[in-house]
């Protein structure tokens, strides 16, 4: 094997060793510093060597948390077969199996770290990320406008039943559900009357103009290149 393989395989260890120890303590103490040095202490995993997979601590580890959870959902809609679905339920299903795994109390303290002023965009980043992994995982081809406009779609859809999930206690989760279904029922009526407004003669000439320039949007090209990457 290739020493760089080899190298990044041990990395991919040593921080899924620490995340799976911080996981008990963050349901108690948050996605905080005292998560982290508890997660060092079970884990058995070097300080420095931590440090340098989680300079940023708790947050960091509330990061990989959420990534992990996209990287599981993927694996599990590629396993599934969602070819016999509506495309309204394919997202749908997406969705349900982001969440079927999770832990609302881990979600819960994330939610609350990100929701602070100054780790928001950082969190809204990741809402993002978890719509794009749904679309590509769907199979979507769009390299235009529908890029963007799918994903910030999604990203309003899937925050939103994350939130009413968080506070449900129905069996099943039957109520969030039922909430998601009716989130995604106003996104395609939506577009449907979007649609109807296109065909109408009068609009597609007001619209020329602004619908000229937006046909020279294009989708990112890197990972590095989504909506909320600083580049320095």
């Amino acid at each position: 094997m290739d020493d760089n393989n080899t190298s990044e395989t041990s990395m991919d260890a040593a921080k899924t060793l620490i995340l799976n120890a911080a996981l008990p303590h963050a349901a108690f103490d948050g996605w905080s510093e005292s998560t982290f040095a508890a997660a060092l202490t079970d884990s058995g995993v070097a300080s420095g060597l931590a440090r340098a997979l989680f300079p940023r601590g708790g947050i960091d580890l509330a990061v990989a948390y959420h990534q992990s959870g996209d990287r599981a959902m993927t694996e599990a809609i590629n396993a599934a077969d969602l070819t016999a679905l509506r495309y309204t339920d394919r997202v749908a299903q997406a969705i349900k199996l982001r969440l079927a795994d999770a832990d609302k109390e881990l979600v819960r303290r994330a939610t609350t770290l990100f929701s602070l002023p100054h780790h928001a965009p950082e969190g809204a980043k990741l809402i993002w990320g978890t719509a794009d992994a749904i679309w590509k995982a769907l199979g979507d081809t769009s390299n235009d406008l529908n890029w963007y406009s799918k994903r910030a779609t999604l990203s309003a859809v899937y925050s939103a039943t994350v939130l009413f999930w968080l506070g449900d206690q129905s069996d099943g989760n039957a109520e969030t559900w039922a909430f998601l279904e009716r989130r995604l029922a106003n996104v395609t009526q939506f577009e449907k009357t979007k649609a109807a407004v296109m065909r109408n003669p009068i609009a597609k000439a007001l619209l020329s103009g602004p619908l000229k320039l937006m046909e020279k949007i294009r989708a990112p090209q890197s990972a590095a290149d989504l909506p909320g990457h600083h580049k320095s």
